[in-house]
């Protein structure tokens, strides 16, 4: 059974000015629409990984995830419970202390009043549990120090910081951990730390991510399966071993072109051109026709449904 099930998910945000503003310039009501209908299911102890470009939706869906915000329309369920419908308290406590989320800025999301001791037991002791050296354990865990425990953010570099928020994940024991490009913030040798220990733990501690990245590198070290998005909507899913060596989506294509290349002569290869579409105004049909090289009339005209081709799924009319 998917310990993750995702269910036509839709997000739409009300983007519109102030109703004094509306009037006087005689507009209506604006609405983006982030997250389109987006079907995936995520095994247990595996890692599932979102990418795409900026404004593709990625975090919004990680948000869902976790119970940050609440879908449009759609469903999100966890170990086969929709947090947004069910009404048991108890069901809904019991399945929030089984996720846990890894943010992007190691920097801003680590309280600098707290010692990082306070910091790491939080989501324990806020339940009501024994902290009792569950700090100074995972601490170590994540290849710091005991007495890493009594000092202040601020006295850690970033990459050791991110391993903070690890131990702090970890801290309640969680199913799943939503890591929101957990390493796009350090730099590249620290990376690869991260992402090592990262993996560790999953195979320590029988862990299941859900990975946001726009880094296809990591990625692919990283993913069971990977989920393409673009401007909202899942285009392709496929395996990391399928998708890298025989993508079916032209923009899944354009991704791996896009992905920093060097010349014969160590210059940097200039990426394909375009740009994501306004998403309060998205294009007609499938929404990547305007940048797609082999774009024709029905893809103008008629959204591409979600289908299976050599146990990939792609929603392109041309994929194969």
């Amino acid at each position: 059974m998917a310990l993750v099930r995702v269910k036509n998910l839709s997000r739409v945000f009300d983007v519109s000015k102030p109703w004094l503003n509306r009037v006087i310039e005689r507009r209506s009501k604006a609405f983006l629409t982030a997250v389109s209908e987006v079907d995936f299911e995520v095994e247990p102890r595996s890692t599932y990984a979102l990418v795409g470009e900026s404004g593709s939706g990625k975090s919004t869906i990680g948000k869902m995830l976790v119970g940050l915000l609440k879908p449009s329309s759609g469903t999100v369920e966890i170990e086969g419970i929709d947090l947004a419908s069910e009404t048991d308290a108890a069901k809904i406590d019991a399945i929030r202390s089984d996720i846990q989320m890894i943010f992007q800025d190691p920097y801003a999301s680590l309280n600098p009043r707290w010692r990082v001791r306070d910091i790491i037991v939080e989501p324990v002791a806020s339940r009501g549990g024994r902290t009792e050296g569950l700090a100074e354990k995972l601490l170590e865990q994540v290849g710091l120090s005991v007495q890493d425990a009594g000092k202040f953010p601020h006295e850690f570099s970033g990459g050791q910081r991110q391993r903070i928020c690890i131990a702090r994940a970890l801290a309640s024991e969680p199913n799943l951990i939503v890591c929101d490009e957990p390493t796009s913030a350090l730099d590249v040798s620290v990376q690869a730390q991260v992402l090592n220990l990262m993996s560790d733990l999953k195979d320590d501690f029988g862990l299941t991510y859900v990975l946001i990245s726009h880094d296809l590198t990591v990625v692919r070290h990283m993913a069971d399966k990977i989920g393409v998005l673009y401007l909202g909507r899942l285009v392709e899913e496929a395996s990391p071993n399928d998708l890298f060596e025989t993508p079916k989506h032209p923009y899944t294509q354009m991704l791996l072109e896009a992905a920093p290349q060097m010349d014969g002569f160590g210059r940097e290869v200039q990426p394909p051109e375009g740009e994501i579409p306004d998403p309060i105004n998205p294009p007609s049909g499938c929404a990547f026709h305007p940048r797609c090289p082999i774009a024709q009339d029905i893809c103008k005209r008629q959204r591409p449904e979600m289908r299976s081709i050599n146990g990939m799924r792609v929603a392109c009319h041309l994929a194969e």
